[in-house]
């Protein structure tokens, strides 16, 4: 691995379904508590939580970890994490950066390095991940967004397209996006700065701003999906998984 990858995991107390769902109660400790674990144990790199409010922060510190206040007007993830990256190295000592959803409490640390072990052996600008479907209903479900990349006999690929829903006539194996990315700095610092494009905001994938103005997405496979936290019947879920130990 290199020695200059800094993970950020973007973490904001408003949410539609879920709110304050940052600070949710697993097992004794706030979810996004659980989520920096995971990326702690992945051991690619610090990591620093990009909190849109001060009692995100207060709850991450308490923690034994590093947080830094972002705008709480930011419209994306990418967008608090390019200003956490500002804020916390105007050095540049760090040329790649992951970026983590903070809801992914039982996300897999292998899986984390694995993204940054993709970036680090292609030359896309943004790596990311997927897990083959095999639960036939994901296939039709629009929440679960599908990488469209040639991984039935790669373990990494290049991203042709990213949707919610298949074409009726789509031959599988399909692979569920797993939202965690790992940028080269320089990629991240022009995602940003780019506007949303219109497959983008068709689709509601922000990945897809990349893919239009002729960045290239590297796709790993890893076995399964996490799940994310982004709705009550989900918290309970983590609760019952996390208050296990497992």
């Amino acid at each position: 691995m290199t020695d200059d990858a800094i993970i950020f995991i973007p973490a904001r107390m408003g949410s539609s379904r879920l709110p304050g769902k940052p600070l949710a109660d697993i097992a004794g400790t706030p979810m996004i508590v659980h989520v920096l674990r995971r990326a702690e144990e992945a051991d690619v790199g610090p990591v620093v939580v990009a909190a849109a409010e001060e009692t995100i922060a207060e709850a991450v510190r308490a923690a034994g970890g590093m947080a830094v206040l972002t705008d709480p007007d930011l419209p994306s993830g990418s967008d608090r994490i390019a200003a956490a990256l500002t804020l916390h190295d105007p050095q540049r000592r760090h040329g790649i950066v992951i970026n983590l959803q903070g809801d992914l409490p039982t996300m897999n640390p292998a899986d984390i390095r694995r993204c940054a072990e993709a970036l680090q052996a292609t030359g896309a600008d943004i790596a990311t991940l997927a897990a083959k479907i095999r639960d036939p209903e994901e296939v039709t479900n629009p929440n679960v967004v599908k990488a469209i990349a040639p991984l039935e006999h790669k373990p990494v690929a290049l991203a042709e397209d990213f949707v919610r829903e298949l074409p009726k006539d789509a031959e599988g194996p399909f692979f569920h996006h797993i939202g965690i990315y790992a940028y080269r700095r320089p990629a991240l610092e022009r995602f940003v700065t780019l506007p949303p494009s219109e497959r983008e905001q068709e689709r509601r994938l922000e990945q897809l701003r990349a893919l239009d103005n002729g960045m290239t997405i590297a796709v790993a496979r890893v076995e399964r999906a996490p799940f994310g936290v982004d709705a009550p019947e989900d918290l309970e879920r983590a609760r019952a998984i996390l208050g296990k130990g497992t």
